[in-house]
């Protein structure tokens, strides 16, 4: 492209959203000499740094300190004595804020230094290559760009019938500034937000009710795992858990009141009186406010339709200059996924061709154990086995076998692993158990390679350690291959 018309846009790349995905984007485009703005109208950093993974990892570093001081028997195995544990709940949620406060100015300070314009204000497009930008004053300028990356997120959902009002009944935004604890909370939903947060409320001595909808608890996990991780982190502790039930109604108040019915019937189960109600539901995409009509775009349930170089899709087909990542594509809604998408649309603008893999990319809960997982489901692995017509090999790696949870006193866990039983590829891994966070991710680089159990099973891991469970894993799936 000649400079004459790189220079007549204002901008080479817009990004409109300062989340994790639009500030990798910007960084990344900024680092490669592209002339980039990004556009914010909330606090940088998004819901990640804001209201979402970095607050409630804070919350429950120190839940979980607490949880394992108050926990006399587990000390006792140790022949530790610990005196009663006291806590401050302004200074735990303070460490929160501080956090956020942290990184919130580093991710600031590191846009700026390479180079990227911060634009405060509302983003919309205006047509094509074009941004709208309309600030706090109400002003509003229109920017020309050559490319534009749409990086908007999402917003936690509340279903209908619920009714918050941020201090009784609230959603993960309000959760994490930990305001009080209720002594009685109930908790719609049990994928990996309302589990973190069961976790962070019983460790501080909040009773908790959890409510799920579809059939059975944590529904979003490998069966296997849910089973034996639901025995401690929801049997074990002071959570009454109930699936197949519906809240239909939630009034704030004092008491709040939720009218509960079965899921199936829509029949009535009865009406609880609690303290307060945390909502984790899920989250929606913030797209309604962006013109995505003023290029043709159509959102399916909001979602921005994209391909895996992160290019926007009107009727399957790519939008000239237009991209979206993270949240508001709906694809896997978590941090790192937004922040690999926005890598990979500026590569693509860059002219060096990528495309996303969303199999090795892994997910993690941060319960206490915790629980992770990259690749395929185990169903979907069973799909892929009979469309493509190999045997589907699955292997079951225990803690209790590995001398360095059993020195922790910790062996509660469980891994399991997916692969094709012919080429020994490593299709997926469910982990629940100490330090599953960290695990998953030598999973998720071999997964990322397509690599097979033959090479894997070789490979020489650290003793004692954790990792060995990966490395039994790999030897028994090694030892079945056909």
């Amino acid at each position: 492209m000649s400079d004459a018309s790189a220079a007549s846009f204002d901008f080479d790349l817009i990004v409109i959203g300062a989340g994790y995905g639009g500030f990798d984007a910007a960084k990344h485009a900024a680092d490669h000499g592209l002339r980039t703005a990004i556009v914010e109208s909330r606090d940088m950093g998004g819901t990640c740094v804001n209201r979402g993974c970095v607050p409630s990892k804070a919350l429950l570093a120190a839940s979980g300190r607490v949880r394992e001081l108050a926990d006399a028997e587990h000390l006792r195995g140790f022949g530790i004595h610990a005196a009663p544990v006291r806590f401050e709940r302004q200074k735990i949620a303070d460490h929160a804020n501080q956090l956020v406060a942290t990184i919130r100015t580093n991710l600031t300070k590191t846009l700026e230094r390479a180079g990227a314009t911060i634009l405060r204000g509302k983003g919309r497009l205006e047509g094509s290559q074009r941004v709208a930008v309309r600030e706090a004053s109400g002003i509003e300028r229109v920017y020309s760009a050559r490319d534009v990356i749409i990086a908007t997120g999402s917003d936690p959902f509340v279903p209908p019938g619920i009714e918050t009002d941020g201090r009784t009944v609230f959603t993960s935004d309000e959760a994490i500034s930990l305001e009080w604890l209720p002594r009685w909370i109930a908790i719609i939903g049990s994928g990996y937000i309302g589990l973190e947060f069961a976790d962070v409320y019983t460790a501080l001595g909040c009773e908790v009710t959890m409510i799920e909808a579809l059939d059975r608890v944590m529904p979003t996990f490998d069966p296997d795992i849910a089973k034996i991780a639901a025995r401690k982190l929801i049997d074990g502790r002071d959570i009454d858990a109930r699936a197949g039930v519906l809240a239909k109604t939630v009034t704030p108040g004092s008491p709040v009141r939720i009218e509960l019915v079965e899921m199936a019937s829509r029949e009535p189960v009865e009406t609880l009186e609690v303290d307060a109600v945390l909502v984790a539901t899920g989250r929606v995409p913030v797209s309604k406010e962006l013109n995505l009509e003023s290029v043709g775009v159509t959102t399916n349930r909001g979602f921005i339709p994209v391909d895996e170089a992160m290019r926007v899709l009107v009727d399957g087909n790519p939008v000239a200059h237009l991209w979206a990542v993270g949240d508001v594509t709906g694809k896997m809604m978590l941090a790192h996924t937004a922040a690999a998408q926005g890598g990979v649309a500026v590569d693509n603008i860059l002219g060096h061709q990528r495309l996303i893999d969303y199999r090795s990319i892994p997910a993690a809960t941060f319960t206490h154990p915790e629980i992770s997982s990259v690749g395929l489901s185990e169903a979907d692995a069973k799909e892929l086995a009979a469309a493509d017509g190999f045997e589907l090999g699955l292997v079951r790696s225990y803690f209790k076998a590995n001398s360095k949870a059993l020195a922790e006193l910790e062996s509660d866990g469980l891994m399991k692993l997916l692969f094709n039983r012919s080429s020994g590829e490593v299709l997926g891994a469910h982990i629940y158990g100490l330090h599953a966070a960290d695990l998953i991710q030598e999973i998720a680089n071999a997964v990322a390679r397509r690599q097979s159990v033959r090479e894997l099973a070789n490979e020489v891991h650290t003793h004692p350690t954790l990792s060995e469970v990966v490395e039994v894993a790999y030897k028994q799936a090694a030892a079945a291959l056909v």
